[in-house]
């Protein structure tokens, strides 16, 4: 096949049937024009044009070619009209990684805003555990993810919201009915203590904790979500690990109580992930701006 370019020569001078109009709308000189015409009769070995003193007229040959040619290069200026019509609607797709209670609890608000400026860019939710979301964000099969900061900045991009606390709750009942049985011990060997299963990266920092700090709770039970974590410790089954931030309402309210810790959990950020090397569409590049 030809260069593009030789064709678009062709298109333009059998439109203007003249190859001085056509020169001076191509922005070339006359004989650039002519001299590629030449060469790609050349090259199929069909005469296009016949030459006259008022210009240029197809050939059976060219008319044919021209009917292709005229397809092609509307179908091309339809795309470009189509992605600037796009473009000035901010219509764009993205794919976002998030964990199910940071989703809850953190992306929907932001969202709700964000949709309300650009309602035309479709967003992809996948529901998933931040290692996951990590994983695809190298991988590049997500644009963007909600996540607790990553440990490794050299591939990820972070832009942080806020920070997070863990904290330990549960309710003024069950507390008291742990003190009555066991009226000096350590809560970590007494309480039931509800944690998210061992694959989610909350639990896996409270883990770091507990090792940095000697703790070994005996009578674990793992709940597959923050929401369940936040149910169980207000239904009294004993004492929950869930992020402050989630249950403020619950704590104001006097539901759950925090659980005095002799060394607090230090806090965490969460924020907006992405990978350095991919590239920012139209899309990111807004979403990026928005929660800047």
């Amino acid at each position: 096949m030809n260069n593009l370019s030789l064709y678009h020569i062709f298109n333009c001078v059998a439109e203007t049937g003249n190859i001085s109009q056509a020169a001076r709308l191509l922005y070339v000189s006359q004989p650039a024009v002519s001299k590629s015409i030449t060469s790609l009769e050349e090259s199929i070995n069909l005469t296009l044009f016949i030459r006259n003193s008022r210009g240029v007229k197809l050939t059976e040959e060219g008319q044919l070619l021209y009917q292709y040619t005229k397809q092609a290069f509307d179908i091309l200026k339809q795309g470009e009209e189509r992605l600037t019509h796009m473009k000035e609607l901010g219509v764009g797709h993205l794919r976002i990684g998030v964990s199910s209670t940071l989703c809850k609890y953190v992306l929907l608000p932001y969202l709700n805003r964000f949709l309300k400026e650009y309602p035309h860019i479709k967003i992809t939710i996948e529901s998933q555990s931040t290692v996951h979301t990590l994983k695809q964000l190298e991988n590049n099969t997500l644009d963007i993810g909600l996540v607790a900061k990553p440990s490794n900045q050299k591939i990820h991009e972070f832009i942080p919201l806020y920070e997070i606390e863990d904290i330990f709750v549960s309710t003024n009942e069950y507390i008291d009915n742990l003190r009555l049985r066991e009226r000096d011990k350590d809560i970590f060997a007494t309480a039931n203590i509800m944690l998210l299963d061992e694959e989610n990266i909350s639990r896996m920092y409270v883990e770091e904790y507990f090792n940095d700090n000697n703790i070994r709770p005996q009578h674990v039970l793992e709940v597959s979500s923050m929401d369940l974590l936040i149910e169980f410790a207000k239904t009294g089954l004993g004492v929950g690990c869930v992020i402050k931030e989630f249950v403020s309402e619950e704590l104001e309210k006097g539901k759950l109580i925090q659980i005095p810790l002799k060394k607090p959990i230090n806090k965490r950020e969460i924020g907006f992930c992405y990978n350095k090397a991919a590239y920012l569409s139209d899309s990111m590049t807004k979403l990026i701006e928005f929660v800047s």
